[in-house]
Formats: C-alpha cells, sequence, structure tokens
C-alpha cells in the first residue's frame, strides 16, 4: 500500500505542487522523527523557562506521557493459561470463554497493583466457571465515560474477543449502566463487571436457606438499576385517544411499560427477602444467646477469601467442614468448639471471606453474618502468606471490619497461613515489617501451638472466684464448670467435693445454691 502525499517545493520564489509517494514504513519513520523533533525541542527550552513555565511543562508532559501509554493495550501474561488441563472436552462444553479487561490510573494505583487485581479477577472468573482466554489493561487518567475503555480500544478488544471466540467480556471495576450497554453494542458479547462475577460466585456456594436468601437480596438490588429495556413494543403506557387510534378498545394498558413492571416486582421482591431476613434473626439469638448464657468464649475467623480459614478451623478444632482452593468456599457460618489447656471449652467461629472492592450489596445483605464479628471475644485476622500482595488484603479485610458497628475494641491476632508455601526470606520479611503477626501452616501443622497460646491467653477470664464443698449427686454441675470455668482445685473428701475455680455470675449461682452447708 503506496499513500500520495501533495507537498510544497521553492522554485524562485514560488511554490509549486509536487507528490511524494511514501509507503507505511516512511511514514511511520516521518512521524517517529517529527515526535522525537517535538521533544528534543522541548528539552532545550526546558532552561529557559520560569518555574511558573516549568510547572506548565510537567503537566504537558505527563499529559503526553499519559496519552502515549493510552495507545497500546498491555496484556497480562498468564491469564490465559490458568484453567486446568484435565477433562478438556468437557470444559470446553461447559465454560464460557471470558477476556478480562481492566483501567488503572498513576494516581489510584501501580502497574504491578494493577495486573495482580487482574489476576485476582481471573481466580474470580474460573471459580465462577468462566475460562479465562485474555486479559489486558489500559493505562489512563479516568474510565471513559461513555465505553469505559473509549471507542478506539473498544474496537481492539472486539478484536481480541473475536480472536479468541469469547463469550463475554469481565471488566476489573464497576460499570455503570449506559458502560456495559455502550460496551455489549459495540463488541456485540455480553459484557459484566467484578461485582456480577462475586455475586455469581455467591449464589453457586449458597447452601443454607438464609444464605440463599442474602445472597438473592444482593442480586436484585444490583439488578434494579441495571434493568433494559425492550423497545416500544412491550409498552403498555398508550391511553386515550392515543389508544382509540392505534388499537381502540382493550389496547389500554395499566400505564406501566414493561421495564417498569418488572422494577415493581423485584422492589417487591426485595421487600419479601428484607423480611425473611428478619424473621430468621430469632434462630440467630437464640444460638448466639446460649453461647453468651453458658459463657462459652468465640473467637472469629475472618480474612480475605482462600486466606486458609476453614483449613485452620479444622486443624484447630479436628472438625471437618468444607476445604476446597476456591474464592468465596464458606457462605455460611460455622461454629465450631474447642477445647482450652485449662480445660474449659470455648468456640471459633468460621466466618465468609472478604474480597477488594466487596459490592456493597453484599455487606449489606451479610450483615447477619458479620454480627458474628462483632459479638466475638476474640478476632484472629489469617492472611496468606503465599500471595503476592499480602498487605493489600490486610488493608481490605480492615476496611469492611471498620463497617462493622462494635468491632473496636476487640482484641486481634494477625496470623499469616501457608507459611510452608514461601521460603525463608519472605516469611522474614513479613516478620520485619509485622513483628507481632505469628506464622502458621494449616496444611502441616507448623506454629498452631503458639497460635493455640496465643488465642487462650486473649479468652476473657470468669470474673467470680468460688470456694465450696458440692455434695457427689452434683456431678453435672461439676462437669459444666470444667467446661465453662477455670478451675483452680478440687478436693474428693468424705462429706463431698471441695471446688475453688472461676466462673461466671450465673454458675457462681448454682455452685453456691448446691453447696453443702
Amino acid at each position: 500500500m503506496v499513500l500520495c502525499l501533495p507537498t510544497a517545493t521553492i522554485h524562485g520564489g514560488r511554490a509549486r505542487g509536487k507528490v511524494d509517494v511514501l509507503t507505511n514504513d516512511d511514514r511511520l519513520e516521518a512521524g517517529n522523527d517529527e515526535v522525537l523533533g517535538r521533544r528534543s525541542d522541548i528539552l532545550q527550552d526546558q532552561g529557559a523557562r520560569s518555574p511558573a513555565d516549568m510547572d506548565g511543562f510537567s503537566a504537558g508532559a505527563e499529559q503526553w506521557s499519559e496519552r502515549e501509554s493510552r495507545n497500546q493495550l498491555r496484556r497480562v501474561v498468564g491469564l490465559g493459561e490458568m484453567q486446568d488441563e484435565g477433562d478438556v472436552e468437557y470444559r470446553k462444553v461447559r465454560l464460557e470463554r471470558v477476556v478480562l479487561v481492566g483501567v488503572w490510573s498513576r494516581n489510584e494505583t501501580t502497574l504491578e497493583k494493577a495486573e495482580e487485581s487482574l489476576r485476582e479477577l481471573a481466580a474470580l472468573a474460573n471459580t465462577a466457571g468462566a475460562q479465562v482466554c485474555d486479559g489486558v489493561l489500559q493505562h489512563r487518567l479516568k474510565p471513559d465515560a461513555a465505553t469505559y475503555v473509549g471507542r478506539g480500544k473498544t474496537k481492539e478488544i472486539e478484536g481480541i474477543v473475536a480472536r479468541h471466540e469469547a463469550d463475554t467480556i469481565i471488566v476489573d471495576g464497576d460499570l455503570a449502566p449506559s458502560q456495559r450497554r455502550a460496551l455489549e453494542d459495540a463488541t456485540k458479547v455480553k459484557v459484566v463487571d467484578r461485582t456480577a462475577v462475586i455475586l455469581d460466585i455467591f449464589a453457586q456456594h449458597a447452601t443454607s436457606r438464609e444464605g440463599k436468601a442474602q445472597v438473592e437480596l444482593a442480586q436484585l438490588e444490583y439488578m434494579l438499576p441495571r434493568l433494559r429495556g425492550w423497545g416500544g413494543s412491550l409498552s403498555r403506557q398508550a391511553g386515550g385517544q392515543a389508544a382509540g387510534v392505534n388499537g381502540g378498545i382493550g389496547s389500554r394498558g395499566p400505564g406501566e411499560t414493561q421495564i417498569e413492571m418488572d422494577r415493581r416486582v423485584i422492589r417487591t421482591r426485595i421487600a419479601r427477602l428484607k423480611k425473611q431476613i428478619r424473621a430468621m434473626a430469632p434462630a440467630r439469638d437464640v444460638k448466639r444467646g446460649s453461647r453468651r448464657r453458658l459463657g462459652l468464649p468465640t473467637v472469629a475467623v475472618v480474612g480475605y477469601t482462600n486466606a486458609g480459614k476453614s483449613s485452620l478451623v479444622n486443624r484447630l478444632t479436628g472438625s471437618g467442614e468444607l476445604v476446597e482452593n476456591a474464592l468465596f468456599a464458606t457462605l455460611d457460618t460455622a461454629v465450631r468448639r474447642a477445647k482450652a489447656h485449662d480445660g474449659r471449652f470455648y468456640a471459633y467461629v468460621d466466618t465468609v471471606g472478604f474480597v477488594r472492592s466487596l459490592p456493597t450489596q453484599l455487606v449489606e445483605a451479610f450483615k447477619s453474618t458479620l454480627e458474628e464479628v462483632a459479638g466475638a471475644d476474640v478476632i484472629v485476622h489469617v492472611v496468606d502468606a503465599s500471595t503476592a500482595d499480602p498487605f493489600a488484603q490486610i488493608e481490605a479485610v480492615n476496611r469492611v471490619l471498620a463497617d462493622i458497628d462494635g468491632v473496636e475494641g476487640i482484641p486481634r491476632v494477625l496470623v499469616f497461613n501457608k507459611v510452608d508455601q514461601v521460603d525463608a526470606s519472605t516469611v522474614g520479611r513479613l516478620a520485619n515489617m509485622r513483628p507481632e503477626a505469628l506464622f502458621v501452616s494449616a496444611a502441616s501443622g507448623e506454629g498452631l501451638d503458639r497460635l493455640r497460646d496465643a488465642v487462650e491467653s486473649l479468652l476473657p477470664a470468669p470474673e467470680i472466684h468460688v470456694s465450696a464443698l458440692l455434695p457427689y449427686s452434683a456431678g453435672g454441675l461439676l462437669s459444666e464448670v470444667r467446661e465453662y470455668g477455670k478451675v483452680q482445685k478440687v478436693e474428693y473428701r468424705t462429706e463431698g467435693v471441695a471446688l475453688e475455680a472461676d466462673v461466671d455470675s450465673r454458675l457462681a449461682a448454682r455452685v453456691l445454691d448446691s453447696a453443702v452447708g
């Protein structure tokens, strides 16, 4: 391909028309020379500029750099190879093929953090049952208001989708309804955002009646502002003379379009779900009330999703909770009892995992689950030591905890899990940055004794000291004191059992009522 460009040459003081024939390579080289020449002129003028001019120059250089980086999509390596190799033919039938798209700005984050966020989105997509074909990042000051990535990059993404025969585009961020519609119209495939993927995973993993109701409530609240109309053929607003012209008697509807009816149905369903979830509150209060009534201390295990919380609870309590190397494998709260060194019992509460940019709908819907954290006596914060940026995960969890009422003042234990998957230098670096943290491995059992000692040292001690002589017929009461109190001394005498223990007010009253003499 050649391109004819008219130029002007000077002969004898007059400009005469001339045609130069340039190939594509010539045009590219000429454009590069022109850009380099402009940059050279700018650099030569720096010494003659005033401070005010230099500020303007810095702003211009930043805009120039930002525009240059916008001219190319950065491919995140390794996302297309994350799927499993087993059952290939089955997976081709079952999984939808997706392309990941992200936008980042130097004013808000770094390239490394943006790539890590896109890799996390790939893990979310795999957990949701999708096959990640490719992932690209665009650097720009802020997302485009129309198509999120801009009209030019939309064409490039359309080519990537066609090349991989993808079915869906997943955007690493929250899309406005207009952005999603514009991107779908341009690329001719389905477009979803990060929140939609997380909601889909929650819908797949919810098992209890309450968990399913919470997920449905979050989905409907997310869907309500994103309903899309289906054209005037479903309109029911015709009435009066307009109805008489178009259809006459029988054509007048209730005065609603189809999308308005859908919104009304969703609002009605949301109200019903909120009522159902409120009705489930007494059952939760009964369970928590029984633990408080027995004086059973609770330890809430929180952390980023897939940090190994369930595996750690299984190791500490000997239980058999579901353990899966997947994001959000645990959605329903599980309470498991453990025995301290002094003989009394306490409970571990395994909670739902957190994630960066946890959707507001989920935080609101799962408030009943997060109430367990607010009612705990100790919080164990589990962090995946093998992840690329564990401190970003710590910040994400702390932000969610800050939104829960009643969490302030509860003692916390920071635990780095999966130390068997990292080298000694990584452990040393984490220890230097967080000297108060403990390092454990739920898989190998390393460091679990230190964790037990740290947790048990923070458990609230019974506040009342009792000294009484119990009859031998009060064996059940003595057993209860051993389980829920701290026994200091037990002496078996002829007339009964001499007991000294620290107990709560409920047990203290029962012990004194049952005492001999």
